[in-house]
């Protein structure tokens, strides 16, 4: 089934863009809302984003609680009128005596009463995302009256892209890049710039837009399936690979974004492996975990694992510095036995030991 393989790139990722994207084409209203700056101690951070139907929030969240239905609110307002709003959330002010929590910091928040108005930079993005490449999303904001702001956005994929700035942001060209190096969002008032000048003050955020990690579970047991469910809760780009149907269906794994049944050995040799890549190898014996292993243990994956009791492990790397299908040092990148020491017994407490060694990885790789 080499085509279920390489068609896993004409899907969309997994991301709040991608839902935005497909309400905009079938015309549907929604408002956008994202923290662009943050002071002080806050429920969310910059690059957090929200959105609203007129019947309320339908997917993210800015934090819930006062916060999110002051949001709400806002966004209700500007989805009925066609504006745009740049609110600043006090919480130390807002929160009354008697709230549960009282942060004490400060958000400001941008909300986008018609993202219509924007759908091909959003079409563009989620391009980007489906051929796997990062950009970065800056928004060009100038405040218009009293409570509205007008609102220019664009898409800049990464360098490798080849694409020119738009000309109103070569002055920003440094600080571009440095956010999606980074992989931080930045907002700052726009100072001296003839385009953006006069009484009205205007803004700048740019924020890093990536694709999410993708994660290939090999096997689709007992384990496999719970490593699926809990990578998808994570927002992993999820694929199972096991040659048996019966385990390897939309009813029984519904959440995997792309299902492969085939030949183990041959499923993992052919699957386009990246840095990006988590393997996370749970087969039904350790013939099948030695195939899946032996076939990706020299990819550049950012991330291997194997479940396995630690004699099989050493038996295994044993076998494999023996036959060269490995050096000593490949072997010993590979995590195994898989997930981190939490003396997990259940299939649920290994595929949680599982998930929060694929969340210790993915938050070193992306800062």
């Amino acid at each position: 089934m080499e085509k279920e393989v390489c068609d896993i790139y004409k899907n969309p990722m997994k991301n709040l863009y991608k839902s935005l994207y497909h309400a905009l084409e079938k015309q549907k209203s929604l408002a956008l809302a994202t923290v662009v700056d943050a002071e002080g101690s806050t429920p969310q951070i910059p690059g957090v984003s929200a959105l609203f139907s007129n019947e309320g929030l339908i997917e993210g969240t800015l934090g819930g609680g006062v916060l999110e239905g002051a949001a709400e609110e806002k966004a209700r307002e500007a989805q009925k009128e066609g504006t745009n709003h740049l609110f600043e959330f006090d919480f130390q002010d807002d929160f009354s005596s008697s709230s549960s929590a009282v942060c004490g910091g400060k958000l400001k928040i941008l909300i986008q009463g018609n993202p219509l108005d924007h759908k091909e930079v959003f079409a563009q993005l989620n391009q980007s995302l489906v051929r796997h490449n990062s950009g970065v999303l800056a928004a060009l904001i100038k405040k218009t009256n009293q409570k509205n702001f007008s609102l220019a956005r664009f898409w800049i994929e990464n360098r490798d892209s080849g694409i020119e700035l738009p000309s109103c942001l070569n002055r920003f060209e440094k600080d571009i890049w440095g956010v999606l190096e980074k992989r931080k969002p930045r907002f700052f008032q726009i100072k001296n710039q003839k385009s953006f000048s006069g009484r009205r003050e205007s803004y700048l955020f740019l924020e890093p837009v990536v694709p999410p990690l993708q994660l290939v579970v090999v096997g689709a047991g007992h384990v496999g399936k719970a490593v699926s469910h809990l990578g998808h809760f994570l927002n992993f780009e999820v694929t199972v690979i096991d040659d048996r149907p019966e385990f390897v269906n939309k009813e029984r794994i519904p959440e995997a974004d792309h299902l492969i049944v085939d030949n183990i050995e041959e499923a993992v040799r052919r699957y386009p492996v990246t840095e990006e890549t988590c393997i996370v190898i749970v087969t039904r014996g350790h013939s099948y975990d030695a195939q899946a292993l032996k076939e990706c243990i020299h990819s550049q994956a950012g991330y291997i694992g194997m479940m396995g009791s630690q004699r099989k492990v050493q038996l295994m790397k044993q076998r494999f510095i023996e036959k060269g299908w490995a050096t000593k040092e490949q072997f010993e990148r590979i995590q195994a036995p898989v997930g981190i020491p939490i003396q997990s017994q259940t299939v649920e407490e290994i595929a949680v030991s599982i998930a929060a060694q694929l969340i210790q990885i993915r938050n070193k790789k992306r800062g």
